[in-house]
């Protein structure tokens, strides 16, 4: 356990801030990924489709539709060689018509594999509800099931989910407004006022009246209008070196695993832990009572129990005002908790007013 422990402290002990760029930090406001999604159908499947779900019936007949093949109304097609789909995919800040990404093809009805398919072309939609893409192409599926006519069966990884690499053509661009707002919005990962300050005063320096800060988040530039000298500027600014503000003290909790996480600003007021286990051991070593040769008594068996009591971690640990997260997993190594006690003592102490922290329970 003092070996977890310890480990733990070793991955959240950072050093002091050290100088990080800018790129690494946070992000143009609109240079994003978009998400798109799209229904289809994936044929060519070796019987392990959805068969004759409703919407998948319907879903073929506006496929043949669209080829200029009817089906006769009320007849109902045997589909195990079709499944239908949700098809999602991510479309890069700056995409151009004509290029391609890479798609996500997962089987939403009662289809068993989709190994071996190939996806017949469907628009991928984008949030507003436009098109912004086109998507076909054969599934590279990682994972495989069998089945046996006995019921058993066998699955490794996950076979109704597959991947198209390049399988889907930009149709529509995204507007971000790179080459027209007069200042482009620049966001932080985490919200905090001093790296903020700090990432102003860095890009200031290099280029004198650039930055202005909006909010904890945000800050504004004003770069050149030309794009291409844009383009240069927000590469340079993306390189500068800036050190941010230290964390805010956390520790978080994982609930359902027992994982506790402390970060290197926690602090820890003058405070004592006492931690203690009572250990009760019962031992069950039953006899055989056999009877005399010739008598008429029975086999028995005689209950033998042995009880013991033992009380366990009688030390306790002092902690000096302003203890460090080094000070308090040495402590707790010493005192040998498990993660559960750990986070009973983190709770104890939040509640004393000793830690100086936020507990964050996942």
């Amino acid at each position: 356990m003092g070996l977890v422990l310890f480990a733990i402290a070793a991955l959240v002990c950072a050093p002091a801030a050290r100088a990080e760029r800018v790129r690494d930090l946070g992000t143009y406001q609109g240079v994003r990924t978009n998400q798109l999604t799209g229904y289809g159908i994936v044929v060519g499947l070796s019987g392990t489709g959805d068969d004759n779900l409703e919407y998948l019936t319907q879903a073929m007949r506006g496929v043949s539709g669209r080829l200029g093949v009817q089906l006769p109304p009320g007849v109902s097609p045997g589909l195990k060689n079709a499944a239908a789909v949700m098809i999602t995919a991510d479309l890069p800040a700056f995409a151009k018509p004509g290029q391609h990404i890479d798609v996500t093809v997962s089987a939403i009805g009662k289809a068993k594999s989709l190994r071996g398919g190939a996806l017949v072309l469907a628009p991928l939609y984008g949030a507003d509800g436009r098109i912004y893409a086109m998507a076909q192409g054969n599934l590279a599926v990682g994972g495989l099931g069998v089945s046996a006519k006995d019921g058993s069966q066998m699955t490794v990884n996950v076979p109704t989910v597959g991947r198209i690499d390049g399988g889907a053509s930009v149709e529509r661009a995204v507007a971000t407004g790179f080459d027209t707002a007069p200042s482009l919005k620049w966001n932080l990962y985490t919200a905090d006022f001093l790296t903020a300050a700090r990432v102003r005063d860095a890009i200031n320096r290099a280029f004198p009246g650039t930055a202005t800060v909006v909010d904890g988040v945000t800050l504004s530039l004003v770069l050149p209008p030309a794009a291409d000298a844009r383009a240069t500027r927000m590469a340079a600014i993306e390189m500068i070196d800036v050190s941010p503000a230290e964390s805010a003290a956390k520790v978080i909790v994982n609930s359902r695993t027992g994982t506790v996480v402390i970060n290197s600003a926690v602090r820890l007021s003058p405070a004592a832990i006492s931690h203690g286990k009572l250990v009760v051991k019962i031992d069950e070593n039953p006899q055989v009572s056999q009877p005399a040769p010739f008598s008429r008594g029975q086999t028995t068996v005689v209950p033998d129990s042995q009880l013991s009591v033992e009380e366990r971690g009688d030390h306790v640990a002092l902690f000096r005002p302003g203890a460090s997260l080094a000070s308090l997993v040495d402590a707790l190594n010493k005192l040998g908790v498990s993660p559960s006690d750990l986070v009973a003592i983190l709770e104890a102490l939040k509640e004393a007013g000793a830690l100086r922290a936020e507990m964050v329970v996942i």
